[in-house]
């Protein structure tokens, strides 16, 4: 590849990194945390571009001037190809994991999600129902807390709808760094029109937890009596920490 095709490659890479942490789309592959690294490489590698061409062609006129008449060869049409994916991730970003990678892990919950131990103490809830709470700490409480301490209240989780193996699930999926290490969370839902929405729809529903269904036997998938449900757009930082 010659100089200039590789030059224009950096400004295209810099500045898709650039754009994708300045709309907020980098939140369908990394924690919000990076948001800063990934401004400051897009911004030092779309330096390095535009530093690179300023000197070649400084360099080019140069050369004009001490080699007159001298010809130089034009890159190679088939190298500007290369461009292309760059500008599919500039112009096209790339969704956020949902359900199939929900239905592709079927074996319940990830390994280190489960607190050590028969059960766990965890702080207590806050007053008031319903009681908003990730699903990830109601699959928590619901399955390891030794207080039982979302028994009986009514709670409000927002998540994806999953159709799996004939169950209506809510799911929610839990990064520890990037998207490539995503796992899934998931409530059973029992009761409301759930199983005649569409997979991935985002929803919001409030209901109280099915005592002791959290369990090995059922994949530590907890189950939920719906009471209300309601459609709700998809949330800017899709994911769960």
């Amino acid at each position: 590849m010659r100089r200039e095709t590789q030059n224009i490659l950096l400004l295209l890479l810099g500045g898709a990194l650039l754009k994708i942490a300045i709309t907020g789309d980098y939140l369908r592959y990394v924690k919000p945390a990076h948001q800063p690294w990934l401004l400051g490489a897009g911004a030092v590698t779309v330096a390095l571009g535009a530093v690179a061409i300023v000197r070649d062609v400084l360099a080019a006129r140069r050369r004009a001037v001490e080699e007159p008449g001298h010809e130089h060869h034009h890159p190679a049409r088939s190298a500007w190809l290369l461009m292309v994916p760059v500008l599919a991730v500039f112009l096209v970003a790339p969704p956020a994991l949902g359900s199939d990678s929900v239905t592709r892990t079927r074996g319940g919950t990830a390994e280190g999600f489960a607190p050590a131990g028969a059960g766990a103490s965890f702080p207590p809830l806050p007053r008031g129902d319903p009681l908003p709470m990730t699903v990830t700490d109601f699959v928590s409480r619901a399955g390891w807390d030794e207080a039982r301490s979302v028994d009986g209240r009514t709670v409000s989780l927002t998540g994806f709808v999953v159709h799996d193996e004939g169950e209506t699930l809510l799911a929610r999926l839990v990064i520890g760094c990037c998207a490539a290490d995503a796992y899934p969370v998931r409530v059973r839902l029992d009761g409301g029109n759930a199983a005649a929405l569409p997979t991935d729809t985002w929803i919001r529903v409030t209901g109280k937890v099915v005592p002791g269904v959290n369990t090995a036997d059922s994949g530590y998938v907890p189950a939920l009596t719906v009471g209300t449900l309601q459609e709700v757009p998809a949330p800017k930082d899709p994911y769960e920490y």
